[in-house]
């Protein structure tokens, strides 16, 4: 494990940190290797149930691609014989991650930062955190992380901030639905607890089915979908956290999930 990215377990949650303070917690390659062990490491572990990605200090949560001109293994670089980007790997590594994610926005979420954000099944901001794609003010537009912007973002406001390149408040990424908290100032860790505990408390495997559930309908047709989601449900109703559940329900006492 890099010393660029720390590892470490706390109540049931894999807390995943970008460790580059004095470079805002920018991406590079070793930064994204180091989220990927995280997050893998967190999927062996059967007593981690979430993942909390989140970057050191209280600066930012992450300021995208590395820009330095000396940087290592940046998202910029480019191999024409090998043009696999590892900001995709890590996305998918991160889409197809069966625990919940939340971001833990502790600063600014800016170009790939956001990104990371959005690929987060939740987020929780500090109510000073700012947020933007600014890539057209220096020649570029925020494609890598497209994907994952058209799929949080509203039409309109996307088109908006990775035109203008202007960055916008926590509030206002509230108001986009592109977190689901802003925290109180100085409560940043207290919502973000909150959170967990009602994340954490629930049935691994219906978490686990119902990602995948979600990402597979996500792009289909509503027929498709509903016929997907009639196999999935008949699947996961015969889990044993399930029966479990049905149990706990009728004889109401608290499920002892087992995750299976």
């Amino acid at each position: 494990m890099t010393d660029l990215v720390l590892h470490e377990v706390r109540d049931q949650a894999m807390w995943i940190t970008i460790n580059r303070p004095g470079r805002r917690n920018a991406l590079n390659e070793d930064v994204g290797d180091g989220i990927i062990a995280g997050i893998l490491a967190a999927e062996a572990d059967e007593l981690v149930r979430a993942i909390v990605i989140t970057g050191a200090g209280d600066k930012a949560f992450c300021a995208g691609g590395d820009l330095k001109p000396s940087a290592d293994g940046s998202p910029f670089d480019i191999d024409v014989e090998h043009p696999e980007n590892f900001i995709v790997e890590l996305f998918k590594v991160m889409r197809d991650c069966p625990l919940p994610t939340i971001a833990r926005i502790n600063g600014h979420a800016l170009a790939g930062g956001l990104g990371l954000a959005c690929a987060c099944d939740m987020a929780v901001a500090d109510p000073d955190a700012l947020f933007g794609a600014p890539e057209s003010k220096i020649g570029l537009y925020p494609m890598m992380i497209m994907p994952l912007l058209q799929r949080v973002l509203p039409r309109r406001k996307l088109m908006e901030l990775c035109l203008t390149g202007e960055m916008f408040s926590a509030a206002d990424a509230l108001d986009m639905d592109l977190v689901n908290y802003v925290a109180e100032p100085g409560k940043l860790d207290e919502k973000l607890d909150w959170l967990l505990a009602r994340t954490i408390n629930k049935s691994l495997t219906a978490i686990r089915l119902g990602k995948m559930l979600f990402r597979t309908i996500e792009d289909q047709t509503q027929e498709a979908a509903h016929a997907y989601a009639q196999l999935m449900v008949q699947n996961m109703a015969q889990t044993d956290d399930a029966i479990e559940g049905f149990a706990a329900f009728n004889e109401k006492r608290k499920p002892d999930w087992k995750g299976r």
